[in-house]
C-alpha cells in the first residue's frame, strides 16, 4: 500500500520519476564495522536525480554523540544546497532495503516536513528490477525551505530515564537480540553491554521481509505484539545510535500509531554513561 508520507514501492517511484516536484535522496549509512562507503557507492551509481543525504554531516556537530539531529538552521541550509524545499515530495532510499532511509524520514518529520516517504526495498530492489541507474550528479537549483521542529517526536536521556522508572512510555529497542541481552559486544568501542531497564527488544529486521521490504500491516502488528508492545500505549524507540530506531518509528506510523518518539542518543549515550543503570538478560 503506497503512502507518500511513509512508504512507497519501486513501482510508485518509477511511475513518478519524471514529476517536477519529486526529490529523491540517497540516505545510505552503514555501521562502523560494515566496511562500506555510502558516498562512494552513491557516486558509482544512484537512482536518476537522487541527491546524497549525508547522515553524519547533516547532524549536530556540537554533540560528541554520532549523527544527532541537526539544529533547524543547519537542516535548512543543507536542504537548500541540495535543491530540496517546500512543496517537494521527497522519497528516501538506502543501500540495505529499509535501514538508514528511515532515519532520514524521521529527521524530515522532526522538522515538520510530512511529504516524505521511504522507498520500500531500497536501492537493492530498484537495481534487481532492472530500473534506471546513473552516475551523474543532478543539476541543483536553490529552493526555499521552512521548518517547524516537532519536539514531541524526540526524547533525551532524562526523559528516557524517567520513562524507564515510571513505565508511562514503553521503550522498544531495535538492536539485535544479542546486543540487547548484553551477550554480544557493541560495534562502537567504550560502550557497556546490555539494555535500558524495563525496555523490550524488537530487532528491526523482524519488521522486514526476506527481500528487504517492510512487512504488511498485519505482519507489523504481529511483530510488535509478539515483542510485548501494547500498541494502545505510547512508545519510545531506541537502538545503537538512533538509526534503526527510526525503522520502528516508521512501522508505528504505518500502523496509525501516532504517540511515538525516538531516543536520539540511544545506546551510544546510555551505554557510555556510568551513572545510568544497565540491564542484561
Amino acid at each position: 500500500m503506497d503512502d507518500p508520507r511513509t512508504l512507497v514501492s519501486t513501482d510508485w517511484l518509477a511511475a513518478h520519476l519524471g514529476d517536477p516536484d519529486l526529490r529523491i535522496l540517497d540516505g545510505s549509512w552503514y555501521l562502523p564495522d560494515a566496511g562500506r562507503d555510502p558516498r562512494a557507492e552513491y557516486d558509482a551509481g544512484h537512482i536518476p536525480g537522487a541527491r546524497f543525504f549525508d547522515i553524519d554531516e547533516i547532524s549536530d556537530h556540537r554533540s560528541s554523540l554520532p549523527h544527532m539531529a541537526p539544529p533547524p538552521e543547519k537542516f535548512i541550509s543543507r536542504l537548500r544546497a541540495m535543491g530540496v524545499g517546500d512543496g517537494h515530495q521527497v522519497v528516501v532510499y538506502d543501500g540495505m532495503g529499509v535501514f538508514s532511509a528511515a532515519r532520514v524520514w524521521w529527521l524530515f518529520r522532526l522538522m515538520g516536513k510530512a511529504d516524505v516517504a521511504v522507498l520500500d526495498g531500497g536501492f537493492a530492489k530498484w537495481r534487481a528490477e532492472g530500473r534506471p541507474v546513473e552516475d551523474m550528479p543532478p543539476v541543483l537549483r536553490d529552493r526555499h525551505v521552512t521548518v517547524q521542529r516537532q519536539a514531541h517526536l524526540v526524547r533525551d536521556v532524562t526523559q528516557v530515564a524517567a520513562a524507564s522508572k515510571l513505565g508511562d512510555w514503553q521503550i522498544v529497542d531495535a538492536r539485535a537480540p544479542g546486543r540487547f541481552a548484553g551477550a554480544e559486544p557493541e560495534p562502537r568501542p567504550g560502550l557497556r553491554a546490555g539494555h535500558i531497564p524495563n525496555s523490550v527488544n524488537l530487532f528491526f529486521r523482524e519488521l522486514l521481509n526476506p527481500d528487504g521490504t517492510m512487512k504488511d500491516l498485519p505482519g507489523l502488528r504481529a511483530a510488535f505484539e509478539g515483542a510485548g508492545v501494547d500498541l494502545a500505549r505510547p512508545v519510545i524507540t531506541t537502538c545503537g545510535s538512533g538509526v534503526t530506531a527510526a525503522v520502528l518509528s516508521l512501522a508505528l506510523e504505518r500502523l496509525g500509531h501516532r504517540q511515538h518518539a525516538l531516543y536520539d542518543g540511544s545506546w551510544s549515550e546510555w551505554g557510555a554513561c556510568d551513572g545510568l543503570r544497565v540491564a542484561r538478560a
